[in-house]
């Protein structure tokens, strides 16, 4: 018998619609979301828009203001390096966890993921390199235990796709060829069960990406 899966229901798909319209910049930081628009492209309802907005504002992309409506999200600097300090604190204690449990398993689903992102690099693939980082990053959650952790990550992880989406547009190879030499790092660092290495690996690389979306921002602002 096959395990039931249920249907992803029409607000979530509403939801992932808009939320990809905000993390790859075709509704910009601070631009008004008009729910009548969005419904009438979308060919839906005016409340399963007003619902995908909600689950947006959980996800921090969205933010709904009293008789006025719903706004993108300002990117501003603020938001960025709290971002940023929130993944550290969240990854570093997780990865700790991973560095003292993994099995062969684990280490050898993060290598493919690895090898994968490597060849999204080498064929110039933005999209699925952009997707496969965040997959990356979920697999290294493997032995994070805890319930409140794995939920606030999963409600960062589409600000996180959008500054690193910000970031690799900016900065074009250079910022992809930093995140694979991280993922080497991180990965050997792993395989030796160096906690202390791997803690110093995503405090590093969470500065530099946090200030390469800083950057961008004071070029185009």
């Amino acid at each position: 018998m096959k395990a039931f899966k249920p249907k992803v229901t029409l607000t979530e798909q509403v939801a992932r619609h808009i939320e990809n319209l905000i993390v790859f910049g075709q509704l910009d930081s601070g631009e008004r979301i008009y729910e009548a628009a969005m419904a009438k492209q979308m060919e839906v309802s005016h409340g399963c828009i007003r619902e995908g907005l909600l689950l947006l504002e959980k996800r921090h992309l969205v933010k709904n203001v009293p008789r006025k409506g719903a706004f993108v999200t300002e990117l501003d600097d603020y938001f960025v390096r709290s971002l940023y300090e929130t993944l550290e604190l969240y990854l570093t204690h997780t990865g700790r966890k991973l560095v003292r449990q993994w099995q062969p398993e684990d280490l050898e689903r993060l290598e493919q993921l690895y090898q994968q992102m490597e060849d999204c690099f080498n064929k110039n693939d933005l999209m699925a390199f952009l997707d496969l980082g965040v997959e990356y990053t979920k697999a290294s959650l493997a032995y994070a235990d805890n319930y409140f952790i794995i939920a606030a990550i999963d409600d960062l992880w589409p600000s996180a796709r959008r500054c690193a989406f910000v970031a690799f547009k900016h900065g074009g190879k250079r910022v992809l060829e930093d995140n694979l030499a991280h993922m080497r790092e991180s990965i050997s660092a792993i395989k030796d069960r160096d906690e202390d290495r791997l803690s110093s690996l995503l405090r590093r690389y969470a500065m530099q990406q946090c200030q390469q979306v800083c950057d961008t921002n004071k070029t185009t602002g």
